[in-house]
């Protein structure tokens, strides 16, 4: 999927990093985490409109296929993925998605020019990307009683969560990418971590990942430092594993047929 997802981003003309454990595999390891679980993809703003448009073309039957956030209630997440549909995968949320294997791709937007300017921005998208986030949590037995509580409170507002992914892209997008000396991926899991000096991204840099070439930011260190701290150190065992919880993998059977015996 990368290796397609490359030659795409090339042949349009679109400008990508990998980011998070994706980036951390590509210069640590030269490939993947041995123990991750998935892909990273952002984009500054502009290009990732575009690819959305150039994506949004694919014929329909073709091996990928590329979801936004406003067709996707299962999940909830408020950024693109892009489906394997020749696979299936269900991942354990309370709606329990089924869809196919997939790389997250995520808009990188502009956030502020001072370090206390885009934490007070950042505050805002915080709490609105956090609520939309708990309305497809699923109960945890583990989870205390009053955050289960919160949880099932969020779930009367679920009819809503088409309007709201719509109005969180909006207040991500509201700041120009190339005016602002900090940046990031304001819709990732490592929150304010993921906010990083422009810089820092720069001109993309081919990486070595697996057997093929990645593109990722020009200054990796400084990005890396900023996420992880020090993220050259690998984690003992107790600490290694995917971030994801995942109920069924079949890499020989598409999602998409599934869908339509359902319909049938």
């Amino acid at each position: 999927m990368m290796k397609w997802l490359h030659a795409f981003c090339i042949e349009n003309k679109i400008s990508y990093y990998v980011l998070g454990g994706t980036l951390l595999g590509a210069v640590r390891h030269k490939g993947f985490i041995p123990w991750d679980d998935d892909i990273d993809v952002g984009m500054p703003r502009e290009d990732y409109e575009r690819f959305k448009a150039c994506a949004g073309s694919i014929p329909k039957g073709s091996k990928y296929l590329l979801e936004t956030p406003t067709e996707n209630r299962e999940f909830g997440v408020l950024f693109c993925k892009l489906y394997d549909t020749e696979t299936t995968l269900i991942e354990n949320t309370r709606f329990k998605a089924r869809r196919g294997l997939y790389i997250d791709i995520f808009p990188i937007d502009g956030i502020g020019n001072t370090p206390e300017e885009s934490r007070k921005n950042y505050k805002k998208i915080h709490r609105k990307k956090a609520f939309q986030y708990i309305t497809v949590c699923r109960l945890k037995k583990k989870r205390s009683f009053f955050k289960n509580a919160a949880v099932l409170f969020s779930r009367m507002f679920t009819a809503g969560w088409k309007k709201r992914a719509i109005k969180i892209d909006r207040l991500c997008a509201s700041r120009p990418y190339d005016e602002c000396r900090f940046v990031g991926n304001l819709l990732g899991a490592w929150n304010e971590r993921e906010i990083v000096e422009r810089a820092w991204m720069g001109e993309p840099v081919l990486y070595p990942f697996e057997d093929m070439q990645v593109y990722g930011p020009c200054n990796a260190d400084r990005y890396l430092t900023a996420v992880y701290g020090d993220y050259k150190k690998i984690p003992p065992e107790g600490q290694r594993g995917g971030s994801h919880d995942y109920l069924f993998l079949d890499l020989s059977t598409p999602y998409l047929a599934k869908e339509t015996a359902a319909k049938q």
